[in-house]
């Protein structure tokens, strides 16, 4: 019984391009901090990152949050799926459109989940630098499932353009 309270580390990307993006993230970020048998352990910096996808839309601010939880992947996703929808995410079906912000579950432990729902390591993660370089800023000595580590995965993505433009603790502390 003693079980179903041993915490699970989480990291969760956070990507926001509509309404007032750094303000989404703050607000996630927040959230992410209240979720129930979860502690919010650790945010990287705020990144400037340009749209993977359709080109006339802004740039996007990512991070990367460090959870340790107790829910299991599939409540996990649900309490992420409610956070966007509080803050106004309207999923078009349009892959990689604009968002007020987007919350993918990027690695549950060392699990490896596929589901029709859930993947897990979140597919695509190793080829995208605004997810690689916010991990590892949080956890640089981090391995994935399948042994490769996070910095042999920044060593093979394509650099793209990445800025720093806050810290997580200035995220979470702003008054």
């Amino acid at each position: 019984m003693g079980e179903a309270h041993t915490f699970v580390r989480a990291y969760i990307g956070l990507g926001s391009n509509l309404g007032d993006p750094p303000a989404q993230l703050r607000s996630a970020v927040e959230a992410l901090a209240q979720l129930p048998g979860s502690r919010l352990t650790a945010v990287s910096r705020f990144y400037r990152s340009s749209p993977m996808g359709p080109g006339d839309q802004p740039d996007y601010l990512n991070a990367v949050a460090m959870l340790d939880t107790t829910l299991e992947p599939l409540a996990l996703l649900d309490a992420l799926q409610a956070i966007e929808q509080q803050q106004g995410r309207v999923r078009s079906g349009e892959r990689w459109g604009p968002r007020t912000l987007d919350l993918d579950l990027l690695l549950y432990g060392a699990e490896e989940i596929d589901l029709p729902r859930l993947r897990v390591p979140h597919p695509g993660m190793r080829e995208r630098n605004f997810v690689l370089v916010p991990l590892a800023e949080l956890a640089p000595e981090l391995h994935f499932p399948d042994g490769c580590s996070v910095r042999e995965a920044l060593d093979q993505v394509l650099p793209g353009s990445l800025e720093p433009v806050s810290s997580g603790r200035d995220a979470t502390d702003a008054s």
